[in-house]
């Protein structure tokens, strides 16, 4: 049975003060063959380029054994036994939290002295059942790591944090032994309750910024906070390029009618069918908002209409540099990519027809333009932001 929601993923960090690098690392996989999702955050021992590297170095091989299949007690013993050990205080050089999700939505989680993991079910914390792990072999035989298993429900968040959250403001009048997880947990199901669909971006970065404000916005720790959201999925359906056949135009139309979604079309002649086949009017906009592309135009009951192929290959350069801290801006790509972002199951339908307005001897150039550019910003999409992406040729 798969599993019928779509899981987001979003992480928000703070360095140690003064520090330009993060001694924690958030990594995160989507093992498209296997439909598996895994997350690993890993602190390093002290801050900056030194935390950093250890931090990395665990969180790598988290990511790869887990990836493997590999049993819960195994992958533990693996890390364990490869990390460095502090000389001085004999203590492992980084902790880590492995969350590896199945396909069926099946949720495994192994956790070696970062804080307990969060479960939120709606905007309720709910605890898992912990199981110890207990090394047999080896320099660390003796530790103790702790695993659990739950199927999620949709609107669960499971909340992950490095101890620059749970000890934040630690010596303070108002948590004289830091935040601590009770906290933690009791301010997310709040912030889950006054606005129940909040993104995991966004809920990362509330807790980040008042363990921020704990410390008085002087982090005295690397502050990091990883949010995986269950929810139901948003759709998208882009299309560009006419269908090879006239007589294919009405099916294209319907296709657009019945999407359950946003639409997008993108591309002048594919908006002229569209428009003819609904029986509508485009009206052209002819405020430049990016000089570098046609402007939009609009549509009654089409989200965003814009040139094809010039507006597609930029939509490819922006996903290309885009993170959490880029600002976009109005143009019709940017738009685009707004969108993108904001979907979880993307569709694309590409027509196959020549555009007549390229004539040109090399006619199928233009085509396979058309499709190497879909298939990059695709492969964006899956490989960086987890999108589920789908494909129709007509």
């Amino acid at each position: 049975m798969n599993r019928d929601f779509f899981i987001e993923i979003n992480s928000q960090q703070k360095n140690h003060d003064g520090e330009r690098i993060c001694g924690d690392v958030f990594l995160y996989r989507y093992i498209k063959e296997e439909d598996r999702v895994i997350a690993v955050l890993s602190d390093g021992m002290g801050h900056g380029v030194k935390a950093n590297i250890l931090a990395t170095l665990t969180s790598t091989m988290a990511l790869n054994f887990t990836r493997e299949h590999k049993q819960v007690e195994r992958i533990a013993e693996i890390i364990m036994n490869t990390l460095p050990v502090c000389s001085e205080r004999k203590i492992s050089y980084s902790t880590f939290t492995i969350i590896d999700i199945e396909s069926s939505g099946r949720t495994t989680i192994l956790e070696y002295d970062n804080p307990s993991t969060i479960v939120l079910r709606g905007n309720k914390a709910v605890e898992p059942q912990w199981e110890k792990v207990i090394l047999e072999k080896g320099k660390h035989s003796g530790k103790i790591l702790k695993t659990c298993t739950l199927e999620p429900e949709k609107e669960d968040r499971i909340i992950i944090c490095s101890d620059g959250v749970s000890q934040s403001g630690m010596g303070s009048e108002d948590y004289p032994f830091g935040w601590e997880r009770a906290n933690i947990a009791e301010y997310a199901a709040k912030l889950v309750n006054s606005e129940a669909s909040i993104s995991a971006n966004m809920l990362s970065g509330k807790i980040v910024t008042m363990a921020h404000k704990n410390d008085n916005y002087k982090a005295r720790d690397d502050i990091s906070c990883a949010t995986i959201y269950f929810r139901e999925p948003r759709k998208l359906l882009l299309c560009t390029g006419p269908p090879f056949e006239k007589d294919k135009d009405s099916e294209l139309a319907l296709k657009v009618r019945e999407f359950t979604g946003k639409v997008i079309l993108s591309g002048g002649t594919t908006a002229d069918i569209i428009a003819r086949e609904m029986n509508r009017k485009i009206v052209d906009e002819l405020i430049f908002e990016d000089p570098e592309l046609p402007p939009e135009s609009f549509l009654e009951g089409i989200d965003l209409v814009t040139e094809g192929i010039l507006t597609l290959q930029k939509v490819n350069e922006l996903l290309k540099s885009f993170n959490n801290s880029v600002k976009l801006g109005k143009g019709p790509a940017d738009k685009i990519v707004k969108m993108l972002m904001e979907s979880d199951e993307i569709h694309f339908i590409i027509g196959t027809r020549i555009n007549i307005a390229h004539q040109d001897p090399n006619l199928p150039v233009e085509l396979e333009i058309r499709r190497t550019v879909v298939k990059r910003i695709a492969r964006l999409l899956e490989e960086k932001w987890l999108k589920k992406v789908t494909f129709e040729y007509i």
